[in-house]
């Protein structure tokens, strides 16, 4: 069912679904740190949560290039550049 929930989604509504996804797993990487007593989970939590914050700055850069040439953001005009 994730997945055809997924495919209804606007373009925005997208990566707010995978940032969510990914939060949760963090979440979960510091309850079990801090249930095991050990640092490892929540060094690794902020390890994900900086290479998200870099793939969510790349992606942001790329749909505002494509903005500013088409004049507007639509799914069905993207889908036209795939080779």
């Amino acid at each position: 069912m994730g997945g055809k929930l997924h495919l209804k989604l606007n373009i925005c509504g997208k990566p707010i679904a995978n940032k969510y996804r990914v939060l949760a797993i963090n979440m979960n990487f510091i309850f079990a740190s801090i249930f095991l007593d050990d640092l490892t989970g929540q060094i690794f939590s902020i390890l994900i949560l900086t290479v998200a914050a870099a793939e969510s700055a790349i992606g942001l850069a790329l749909l505002i290039i494509y903005y500013r040439i088409r004049g507007g953001v639509s799914i069905n005009l993207i889908s036209l550049l795939k080779a």
